[in-house]
């Protein structure tokens, strides 16, 4: 039996944009956890630039599935 995985090409370094998108996730869920928070603990509105913050929840989804339809298409 042959080891055929030293035989696959090296997989380019892709992965830059899971990481972009894993941030801006992460970075979107704590502004939405944020926003509960003031909502909570204070009597006043959260501003505005914490709902733009949370936009980048799902801008960081959108981008983890194009990172995967990305690698995928590759791999074949």
């Amino acid at each position: 039996m042959s080891d055929t995985s030293s035989q696959q090409a090296p997989r380019r370094s892709g992965s830059w944009l899971l990481y972009i998108a894993m941030a801006l996730f992460a970075v979107g869920l704590l502004a939405i956890v944020a926003i509960f928070g003031v909502g909570l603990l204070t009597d006043s509105e959260p501003g505005l630039w914490l709902y733009l913050t949370a936009m980048a929840a799902p801008l960081g989804f959108l981008l983890a599935l194009v990172f995967a339809l990305w690698s995928g298409r590759r791999a074949r």
